[in-house]
């Protein structure tokens, strides 16, 4: 439930609201609002305690939401989250369109270099790419592993990016976290709850890849693992659900989750139009729809030489194709009033 305060309440009713909570055995975050503020009552709630909370002084009113999924919820905030990364660098709906570019896997420091040249060169801020590699076979390439993340870094610093790469366990988050300004949940591990509870633990920025075979309200109660942690920095990627029909392409990517997610959470949202697709040749068709749809960024794949990557190269699209990428994704955003 929220604990909705009057717009002339004090930080002492407020603070009163929050011990009262707490002596009833829930947990309480408050969430300050322009004009008043809300408190949302976390815990089983089945017991009761509205009527003990709606007499408080400054409580204007007490409302029970009904999705099991609270603090995403707008019911609890209004207002779009955006996230603020270093660098003056921002993701959400107030925000230019945020492009992660990069290769799949980091195979080398030359490889990463050349893309983030390119990246830097068309105004990209992001830079990812993959040091540990989640693969259907074991016997496919894993990743470089810390060398890997070494390497994200040093070329991001010098060209002034950000760095997103994928953690893939709760044992790698304090690794990762050093090295990257963003971590990844993959698609494979949106299910991984202690993975979730591990990353909600840090205040590093989230983006959670929608899994495969998981429901919009599956992948909604994954992102309240993690901000139910503390952790309120979190981005939704849309990245593709598994179909029937994987002749023409890897995924269907569900570009209704975009607009559905801006109704029901106040979270950003991406897309992933490279793992959406698997198809080069499809990549920057869907970037488009995906700004178009509301999308307030896009993380995509780039390899200098695709036919040679050890990972993903179908679906990368080779370095001298991004500028074509920005112009393309640029017009679009234009055209809906968005910043790149």
């Amino acid at each position: 439930m929220i604990v909705v305060m009057r717009s002339d309440a004090t930080q002492e009713n407020v603070d009163g609201v929050v011990e009262k909570i707490q002596e009833l055995g829930y947990r309480a975050d408050v969430e300050p609002g322009e004009f008043t503020s809300v408190v949302a009552v976390i815990g089983d709630t089945t017991a009761g305690g509205d009527d003990v909370l709606r007499i408080l002084p400054g409580v204007d009113h007490v409302v029970r939401i009904m999705k099991p999924y609270k603090h995403v919820s707008r019911d609890f905030r209004k207002r779009d989250t955006v996230i603020d990364l270093p660098n003056g660098v921002k993701i959400g709906p107030s925000a230019p369109v945020a492009m992660m570019v990069g290769p799949c896997a980091v195979e080398s420091e030359e490889q990463v270099r050349q893309v983030a040249e390119m990246d830097k060169k068309l105004g990209f801020t992001i830079l990812r790419g993959g040091a540990f590699k989640p693969r259907t076979s074991p016997y496919t390439f894993q990743g470089l592993g810390l060398e890997g993340l070494r390497i994200l870094r040093n070329v991001a610093d010098e060209y002034g990016l950000m760095v997103i790469t994928e953690v893939m366990s709760e044992m790698d988050v304090e690794m990762c976290e050093e090295y990257s300004d963003i971590l990844q949940i993959g698609a494979r591990t949106m299910h991984a709850f202690r993975l979730l509870k591990t990353v909600g633990q840090t205040r590093k920025p989230v983006l959670l890849k929608r899994g495969f075979h998981a429901t919009i309200r599956e992948w909604l109660l994954s992102a309240e693992y993690i901000i139910s942690e503390g952790n309120w920095n979190v981005i939704m990627c849309e990245r593709g659900i598994r179909s029937f029909d994987d002749e023409f392409s890897r995924n269907v990517l569900d570009l209704t989750a975009v607009q559905i997610l801006k109704k029901e959470s106040h979270l950003p949202v991406v897309v992933d139009p490279s793992h959406g697709t698997g198809e080069r040749d499809l990549v920057m068709p869907m970037a488009k729809a995906a700004i178009a749809a509301g999308a307030d960024g896009l993380i995509i794949e780039a390899h200098p030489d695709p036919t040679t990557a050890l990972s993903d190269g179908a679906q990368s699209l080779p370095v001298d194709w991004l500028p074509e990428l920005q112009k393309q994704v640029h017009g679009i955003a234009k055209a809906i009033g968005r910043e790149v």
